[in-house]
């Protein structure tokens, strides 16, 4: 096996381009997996994290090596591994210190993985990782939605749009989105069973006593959600600020803690007033959930859904695209690891 491989990488913070460089393959601890990455998946977080927008949540150690999913092949365990062999189709979504999936291999945790939907290619699989633990875990691990309830889902005609109207409609939830009149046709085919035009409509004049806003937005949209929202309702937000309560959950130090409850005080009084709940999700790897989301994959509940693909070399083109936030679905770079 070759010692070293390419990777896409920054740096120093800021709005800079990723450049190609060759690195020395990553070692490989003992609950580790070394995969050859056949395809990755492009997402906000990565401009997001280049810029260094995400610095308060997870530090990172320069030059960086930019990517949060993959798809590929193992190409060797840890001694501790049993789970996965050589030669096993995985994908997954590196846990927020070991990103680096636009290269040509990655090292990660056993816990972080799962084996490749059958039924998608390494194209599609690789779009799946973080847009769907982060539907799954908004919908199911924080507000656990039921059958019945009305969810807004914003964007529904982005990467995590398109999972989350699939993934709330098989949680039996009645579906609203936002869309443009052109993307309309593809969140109706998801199972979305009311369609807002945002250049033509503003939600919070349609929308009234729903259950749960999951917004992908933030902003003014975001200030709108708590109004359309009944008492007892829940915002799970990926886009606003991380408040105290975020903090505690994911054990901060306590002045972090405090800086993010005092950001955030408009959206606690707004919280207040409306007697909802507002929480801020930032996604977390996990192997056993993504096994969930494999399953529905193969009964066919979840179809990703591709945009476009750049080779890797292309990756800056491919973060541009992203950054414009007129993706219909996501975007994928492809990796010819030998």
């Amino acid at each position: 096996m070759t010692k070293t491989m390419q990777a896409m990488q920054i740096k120093q913070y800021g709005q800079v381009p990723v450049s190609a460089t060759q690195v020395s393959l990553p070692a490989v601890g003992a609950t580790d997996v070394l995969v050859a990455i056949r395809a990755a998946g492009v997402n906000p977080i990565d401009t997001k994290t280049r810029d260094g927008e995400v610095k308060l949540l997870v530090a990172h150690q320069m030059p960086l090596t930019l990517g949060h999913e993959f798809a590929g092949v193992v190409a060797a365990v840890g001694r501790d591994v049993q789970q996965f062999k050589i030669g096993d189709e995985v994908y997954g979504r590196p846990r927020d210190a070991r990103i680096g999936t636009f290269a040509e291999y990655i090292v990660v945790d056993v816990a972080d993985i799962a084996l490749k939907p059958q039924s998608l290619s390494f194209v599609k699989a690789a779009s799946l990782p973080l847009v769907g633990l982060t539907s799954y875990q908004a919908l199911i691990d924080l507000v656990q939605l039921k059958p019945g309830q009305k969810v807004l889902i914003q964007a529904g005609a982005g990467g995590v749009g398109t999972i989350a109207i699939q993934l709330a409609k098989y949680l039996g939830a009645y579906v609203a989105t936002t869309a443009s009149a052109s993307s309309a046709p593809l969140v109706k085919k998801l199972g979305a069973d009311l369609v807002i035009d945002y250049h033509q409509q503003s939600f919070d004049e349609v929308l009234h006593d729903y259950d749960l806003v999951f917004d992908t937005l933030g902003g003014v949209n975001l200030r709108k959600a708590f109004t359309i929202l009944k008492p007892g309702g829940n915002i799970v937000s990926v886009s606003g600020l991380p408040n105290g309560q975020f903090g505690r959950r994911r054990h901060y130090s306590w002045w972090k803690t405090w800086l993010f409850s005092l950001a955030t005080l408009n959206l606690t009084r707004w919280a207040h007033k409306y007697h909802v709940t507002y929480q801020f999700l930032f996604m977390q790897a996990n192997g056993r959930e993504l096994a969930e989301l494999t399953a529905l994959v193969e009964q066919g509940k979840l179809q990703p859904q591709i945009d476009r693909v750049f080779p890797l070399a292309e990756t800056q083109a491919a973060l541009d695209y992203v950054a414009q936030g007129r993706a219909h679905g996501k975007v994928v770079v492809t990796v010819a690891a030998e």
